[in-house]
């Protein structure tokens, strides 16, 4: 029985962290541990206290003293274990969730914990079955539910996730993390007006939320719509100055400032993925005669990514190079996914394994050089490098800028995207490669379909504009460029990819809004790949988006015989088409001003014959250049790996190296 005085205080503690009052909620725990060293309950909250106050070690240490104490209590094992998960050190947390529920297995508490800890391990059919376990006992748990529908997402259950989470809301409106899940849900749906008003409601929650104001704005970009899109661009760069956590895929898109950008990165690597010594350090191995270079990614399928490193995965030298590949994306038997994964002296799928037990695999398949494909793009996995996968890490083609992550050694790239003089702006070392730093795939089919202008929706005559980049990156200074081209050129219209309805309506409305006939905006819906390649050929000349450039949607035009006409900036993303233009010998196609980008597009439209040099360069140069020359960018993407693997066989640290053509 404890004394009057050590329960007013014990119950004023409790009252102090209940209303957010730590430090006196912590003071006052101090003082009843004074009076009853002993009080197990007491130790326990107080190392709750230190978990929220961010003090982990502290924490941990307060909750095993109620554990010493009192060895069955059910209450600090669960703390013990939630502190466990803050310290990244999940295969302990879970072991305290298993103690728990030993000691109480009608605990939906400890099955729902053991599903939050379970995914992210990345252990999700267990994690589910968690989560319906916790439901089955208590089923107006909220967290469950919302836990449930976060692992029936990763399992791209996406329509059962969205119905779990929206449960949870039911059982607690104002539930923030489930209002957040539900916005990715629906971002994933690509429902993005819906996704917006779901933010608008996270934001209500907890204004100051940078990391969600980032998906906010990034879903407001995908339907064009602009309102005050000034102010909202303004907030997230004071938000990174104030070294705020962010988004950095989306700045990507908003912002021309690489130093902004390299900041954006570092504070959220720093807070999202830091480096783990779990595993400890990798001792240094011998050379070999083959080097084991490792590629991980979620895209090993019919993607993007895929398309462009197809021949440059087959063009690898065998005899000087053994390559890993690590998908941790969807198993689609698909085109590609077949392709590529026959290149691999191993191909494994790891979606269903922890960042550490990937890292652990990587270490025991001897990987010398680790190839991050993906950076900070949709399904990545950094927390796989922040392990430390292989002794040299290396970031290339998926994520165009920095990762601000100190364990990236190298990012390649070229003299076009990241100039001599701007590798302050990186925390990677450069790699430089002699052409382009993109990879292309000759073999890349286009469909021998000939499309009419009216099959797709264009007019019988007149000049045809396109841009077929994803709508969020058109900004309204990039449109306001494109209305004036329009207006000078009698007839023109401007083609551009049907990402969604709302898009399109937001478009023509902006283009009505600029004294423009919104009728000369027309929109293609998706194709498969090859048709879509194949219909740009009826399309006069590309225009590309700044300050994020076309990339692989580049190429696509480029490998038709489609000009692209750029505007590059200062950042790796705005400096893409660029890259491209100056491999595949169009240097003349870029500007670095939008008033030389609408001056080159109105000239081009008004003088076919001038414009109609640049197609004919472009089918001379198509096959012989090396932009699309997928085994000289092998051999020189291999030369880059010795180069990289010397520096770290001679003991010495990475360094800026550039590879000569």
């Amino acid at each position: 029985m404890r004394s009057p005085k050590i329960k007013a205080l014990y119950d004023q503690a409790v009252a102090l962290y209940q209303a957010g009052r730590l430090v006196k909620s912590l003071a006052n725990y101090e003082q009843v541990l004074k009076l009853a060293p002993n009080f197990a309950g007491a130790h326990a909250d107080r190392g709750l206290v230190l978990r929220d106050m961010k003090r982990l070690d502290e924490a941990l240490a307060s909750v095993d003293k109620a554990i010493s104490i009192e060895p069955s209590y059910v209450g600090a094992w669960n703390i013990r274990a939630v502190v466990l998960r803050d310290m990244r050190r999940l295969d302990e947390a879970l072991a305290s969730l298993d103690k728990v529920i030993a000691l109480n297995p009608a605990s939906s508490q400890a099955w729902s914990n053991r599903c939050a800890v379970l995914a992210e391990m990345n252990q999700l059919d267990a994690a589910l079955a968690s989560a319906n376990k916790a439901v089955s006992l208590q089923s107006n748990r909220a967290d469950a539910w919302n836990n449930r529908g976060v692992v029936l997402r990763e399992l791209r259950r996406r329509v059962e996730a969205l119905a779990s989470t929206e449960k949870a809301i039911s059982l607690q409106p104002n539930y923030f993390d489930a209002w957040a899940n539900r916005g990715q849900l629906l971002s994933d749906l690509k429902r993005w007006e819906e996704a917006a008003v779901c933010y608008s409601k996270v934001l209500a929650l907890k204004p100051d939320d940078e990391l969600l104001f980032g998906h906010y704005l990034f879903a407001k970009m995908a339907v064009c719509d602009w309102d005050r899109l000034d102010d909202k661009i303004g907030k997230c760069a004071a938000a990174i100055r104030a070294k705020k956590t962010t988004l950095p895929f989306p700045v990507l898109s908003l912002l021309d400032n690489p130093a902004l950008l390299k900041s954006a990165a570092k504070v959220y690597s720093d807070a999202q993925y830091p480096r783990s010594l779990a595993l400890g350090p990798i001792p240094r191995r011998s050379a070999s005669n083959k080097m084991r270079v490792g590629y991980y990614s979620a895209d090993f399928h019919n993607h993007a990514t895929t398309y462009l490193m197809a021949e440059l995965l087959e063009a690898h030298d065998a005899a000087r190079f053994e390559l890993y590949g690590f998908s941790f994306g969807p198993s689609q038997q698909d085109e590609m996914r077949q392709r590529v994964s026959a290149v691999f002296e191993k191909f494994v799928e790891v979606s269903g394994t922890s960042d550490a037990n990937i890292a652990r695999l990587s270490r025991e398949c001897g990987i010398d050089i680790a190839i991050d494909l993906k950076g900070y793009t949709v399904g990545s996995r950094p927390g796989i490098f922040a392990h430390g996968c292989a002794p040299i890490q290396v970031q290339y083609l998926g994520y165009p800028g920095t990762m601000g992550a100190d364990y990236i050694d190298y990012i390649v790239a070229d003299r076009t995207v990241i100039p001599p003089g701007s590798q302050d702006d990186y925390m990677e070392k450069i790699v430089w490669l002699p052409h382009s730093y993109q990879p292309n795939d000759s073999k890349r089919k286009i469909s021998s379909k000939v499309f009419t202008r009216q099959e797709v929706g264009l007019p019988k005559s007149g000049f045809v504009f396109c841009c077929f980049n994803n709508n969020y990156k058109i900004l309204p200074e990039t449109f306001e460029s494109w209305m004036r081209i329009l207006k000078a050129v009698d007839g023109s219209v401007l083609w551009l990819l049907e990402d969604n309805p709302t898009a399109v309506k937001n478009l023509r409305k902006e283009a009505a809004a600029r004294g423009l006939d919104a009728g000369r905006l027309i929109f293609a819906g998706r194709l498969p790949p090859d048709e879509h390649l194949a219909r740009q050929r009826l399309a006069d000349l590309f225009l590309d988006t700044w300050p994020c450039n076309a990339h692989t949607t580049a190429s696509d035009a480029l490998w038709v015989g489609l000009p692209v006409l750029t505007c590059m900036g200062k950042s790796f993303a705005s400096r893409v088409a660029a890259s491209l233009l100056s491999a595949v010998g169009l240097p003349s196609l870029i500007t670095s001003s939008r008033a030389d980008y609408e001056a080159l597009a109105i000239d081009l439209a008004l003088h076919p014959v001038k414009l109609a040099g640049f197609w004919l360069t472009l089918e001379d140069n198509r096959t012989v250049a090396p932009l699309f020359d997928g085994k000289l960018t092998a051999r020189h993407l291999e030369a880059s790996y010795e180069a990289i693997y010397a520096r770290y066989q001679s003991g010495l640290p990475p360094e800026n190296i550039e590879i000569s053509s």
